[in-house]
């Protein structure tokens, strides 16, 4: 896509492919009242000087506020606090009685239990397009260790699951497994009976070779998303992991897209199959997903929300 003819929407699709940290940030009104949106769109800057970035939208409610505060904090979100990020990403009115927190140095709200902060004096603030730029000289911070949530393509992440994934599966024959979706279709091979696309892993990123060999399959662009499935299967011996993913326009060599509404009265190989493409269709139809640990039997499932980070 040139330019010329970008589509916003795919743009932001496209920005979406770069994972981030998600951050709430905040600072207080000419009243002394605290104030706090979430963003996805931070970055260090430099160390010397200490200085960071986060960009604002010029229809934020926020930005007259923001763009005249002497100083604002960056509260980077552990990856328990996803319902922080949904709090600060919608218009709630009383957002501050959901989270924990109090006053830093400078004043501004700092958030209890987050992966780190950042309190900042305001450096400079810059013209870029249809955001600003809000340039932060650090002027205390600190590192809790816990480890950051994060964001990408249109979801939550957290590196604990992913890791909890590859640990689940490293001991067994594992088989690698997408939910390839593509405008609420769903991508299913087999004529009487359907399965979902499937490889064995070797050696080597799951997620490349996932995506391999879902473009091999399909001749399509494929985008590998978030950690949807981990169990053990007990009829085959193997250890599944499932990945949601997203497929691009065009006929699929292999394969066909099929809306999960139309497949109630389908056979699938096997039922933990039909489990996964059923609970799709149900968490798609809300937008909240969750990463479902355990075996064919029974297990427990983590929600994620699939929307909330905003830039």
């Amino acid at each position: 896509m040139t330019i010329q003819t970008v589509d916003p929407r795919a743009l932001r699709d496209a920005f979406g492919a770069f994972p981030t940290g998600v951050t709430v940030v905040t600072a207080c009104d000419g009243d002394g009242n605290p104030i706090g949106f979430t963003a996805n769109s931070f970055t260090s800057v430099s160390l010397n000087p200490p200085l960071l970035l986060v960009c604002l939208a010029k229809t934020s409610r926020n930005f007259a506020t923001m763009t005249g505060t002497p100083h604002f904090a960056i509260n980077v979100l552990s990856e328990t606090q996803k319902d922080v990020s949904n709090t600060f990403a919608r218009p709630v009115e009383d957002r501050f009685a959901a989270v924990e927190w109090a006053k830093g140095s400078a004043g501004c709200p700092i958030f209890s239990n987050v992966a780190a902060w950042f309190e900042c004096a305001m450096e400079q603030v810059v013209e870029a397009g249809d955001h600003v730029i809000l340039m932060g000289r650090i002027e205390s911070f600190d590192n809790s260790g816990r480890n950051g949530l994060g964001y990408a393509r249109g979801g939550y992440f957290t590196p604990t699951l992913a890791s909890k994934a590859v640990s689940a599966a490293s001991e067994g024959n594992i088989e690698l497994a997408a939910v390839v979706e593509r405008r609420g279709e769903v991508l299913l091979l087999g004529d009487d009976v359907l399965c979902l696309p499937s490889v064995d892993a070797h050696d080597g990123n799951p997620t490349e070779a996932l995506q391999e060999y879902l473009e091999t399959l399909t001749g399509l662009k494929v985008s590998i998303g978030f950690l949807y499935s981990v169990y053990e299967g007990k009829s085959d011996g193997k250890q599944h992991i499932v990945y949601h993913a997203v497929a691009g326009d065009g006929e699929p060599a292999g394969g066909r897209f099929v809306k999960p509404d139309a497949l109630a009265a389908a056979k699938f190989k096997t039922s933990s199959t039909a489990d996964i493409v059923n609970r799709f269709a149900m968490e798609s139809s809300i937008g909240n997903f969750g990463v479902y640990f355990g075996d064919e039997t029974g297990g427990t499932i983590h929600p994620i929300p699939a929307k909330g980070a905003k830039a």
